[in-house]
């Protein structure tokens, strides 16, 4: 069974940070690139970070660029969001998503709410 549980949301002031976690089974971690959406209450889901499946590339939207740093463990199957300096506007819930085409897998996400 495919299982992607995010963790690590929460309500943080503008400036601070939050670190999400996403923890995967069910499938072979190591072989599918893995991202992070966010959406936002009245707006569609974007993508936030990108990470290849060995971890040695990564991209970033616009809007998180040098804020927000994606990263990977192979052997723990988890995927990591490190969010600094976040602002209001950061205020979604935030999906993780594998990804091996044809197929991909969805978490259940997880709120992060930036306000002061």
């Amino acid at each position: 069974q495919v299982q992607l549980v995010e963790s690590g949301g929460g309500l943080v002031q503008p400036g601070g940070s939050l670190r999400l976690s996403c923890a995967c089974s069910g499938f072979t971690f190591s072989t599918y690139v893995m991202m992070w959406y966010r959406q936002a209450p009245g707006k569609e889901r974007e993508l936030v970070a990108y990470i290849s499946s060995n971890g040695r590339g990564t991209n970033y939207a616009d809007s998180v660029k040098g804020r927000f740093t994606i990263s990977r463990d192979n052997v723990k199957n988890t995927v990591y969001l490190q969010m600094d300096s976040l602002k209001p506007e950061d205020t979604a819930v935030y999906y993780c998503n594998a990804r091996r085409t044809p197929q991909q897998y969805w978490g259940q996400g997880t709120q992060v709410t930036v306000s002061s």
